[in-house]
């Protein structure tokens, strides 16, 4: 019994290190802008022309190459619900009958069986997000095909605690807007998240004891 004390206790705090309860923090590397090359073309080229860096005077000024940054308008809401129920029984009956033989009568010699199975189950199930705003990220590479990978990041610190939104995907040049915006619509496997750290998203969240038997480690 002496063991099992501390065997609980490691079970039971090895649940808060999933990622859904791992507190986020900023700076991520995964969401930093990329590292450019600000070096001058050589002297021995004699040109100032530079790779990617050309200029027009007939195009709005859109972001189309690596560092470049790009408003991305959040335009999201969902709506989903699903239903379902199940019904069904059986019932079934044997019996099973025999002549007199001596002192024995059909009585005596006779058998049945029943048995009855059901099941009756239901489900229902509605869920609804909306998010809007604006996120202004960093193009983070540019696909052969033009397309845009962009990521990014935003941090709002407030009284009670943090709030942040990461975003990556990517982006086709045509959706851009002359404004160089592009709605969340538009973004291809679009992976955006919203949410936060402090005293309010504490308070709102469960503790580790209540996320250990509410986890796939309870088993009953």
């Amino acid at each position: 019994m002496k063991w099992l004390i501390p065997f609980l206790m490691v079970l039971m705090t090895g649940c808060t290190m999933r990622p859904e309860f791992s507190t986020p923090e900023p700076d991520d590397e995964a969401f930093a802008p990329p590292v450019l090359d600000y070096s001058l073309p050589e002297a021995s080229d004699g040109s100032l022309y530079r790779n990617n860096y050309m200029m027009t005077l007939f195009q709005d000024r859109r972001a189309y190459r690596v560092g470049d940054i790009l408003t991305i308008v959040l335009d999201e809401e969902t709506q989903s619900s699903k239903k379902a129920n199940t019904q069904f029984s059986k019932d079934s009956e044997v019996g099973i009958s025999a002549p007199i033989f001596g002192n024995y009568t059909a009585d005596n010699l006779s058998a049945s069986v029943d048995a009855s199975r059901g099941f009756d189950g239901s489900s229902q199930s509605s869920q609804g997000n909306k998010l809007k705003g604006a996120i202004t990220v960093t193009v983070n590479a540019v696909l052969p095909n033009g397309v845009l990978r962009i990521r990014g990041e935003k941090w709002l610190r407030l009284n009670q605690g943090d709030e942040f939104i990461r975003l990556s995907g990517i982006v086709r040049v045509d959706d851009i807007n002359r404004l160089n915006q592009v709605s969340s619509q538009r973004i291809g496997d679009a992976r955006i998240t919203y949410s936060g750290r402090g005293a309010l998203a504490d308070s709102n969240s469960a503790g580790w004891l209540t996320q250990f038997f509410t986890s796939p480690w309870m088993p009953f």
